[in-house]
């Protein structure tokens, strides 16, 4: 592993995305806790995409556009029924004093389907993880999945903090009954326009 490999896997978990959009919303609405169960749903949405990669099963999105398209636009309309639920009164992501009952597993399944419908990850990950691999190793396979789990660790630990973050200033934003309309607006919308970006995204 060398600083280069952490360098540009930092850069590319601190983007803003669905999973971090996800795990601050729930960080707001539901506290700490569920932010964490967030940040753990979205850190295993990124196996299928690992292991995808790792097999070469992500040549086949590369290359078939109708593998593409139907991936894409599961993709596309999960994050509409998020942007959807995120605006519905007395849904999930809800910010409100009233703790409404979340399963743990729900938060968890919701994360991990935003991440595992997104095949741009996967894409991501048959280019990325190969360039990092020292010519001369002498099991690549193993070296890319252990690759594979930092930077999985790394997206945990940053969504983590993301979440910490909006729980933190829960309160605040509780008190405030207009910033809390605006911000379940912005998360919609937000949700929404990353629809959006993946139904034009070309492969």
């Amino acid at each position: 592993m060398t600083p280069e490999y952490l360098l540009t896997s930092m850069i590319v978990i601190l983007l803003p995305g669905t999973g971090v959009l996800y795990t601050l919303a729930y960080g707001l609405s539901k506290g700490w806790r569920a932010s964490v169960l967030a940040a753990f749903g979205c850190t295993l949405g990124i196996v299928p995409s690992i292991a995808a990669s790792v097999v070469g099963l992500a040549a086949l999105l590369h290359t078939s556009a109708l593998a593409f398209q139907i991936i894409k636009y599961l993709g596309v309309a999960y994050l509409f029924y998020m942007a959807w639920g995120t605006l519905r009164s007395g849904g999930a992501l809800q910010i409100s004093e009233q703790h409404a009952t979340v399963s743990s597993t729900k938060i968890i399944i919701n994360g991990f389907l935003l991440n595992i419908l997104n095949p741009k990850l996967t894409i991501f990950f048959l280019a990325f993880l190969p360039q990092f691999v020292p010519s001369n190793t002498a099991n690549p396979t193993t070296y890319m999945l252990w690759l594979a789990l930092i930077f999985m660790a790394l997206t945990f630990i940053v969504f983590v903090v993301y979440g910490s973050f909006a729980s933190a200033t829960r309160h605040y934003v509780i008190s405030k009954p207009a910033i809390m309309l605006w911000l379940r607006r912005g998360f919609a919308g937000a949700f929404g326009l990353l629809g959006m970006k993946l139904a034009i995204a070309h492969q």
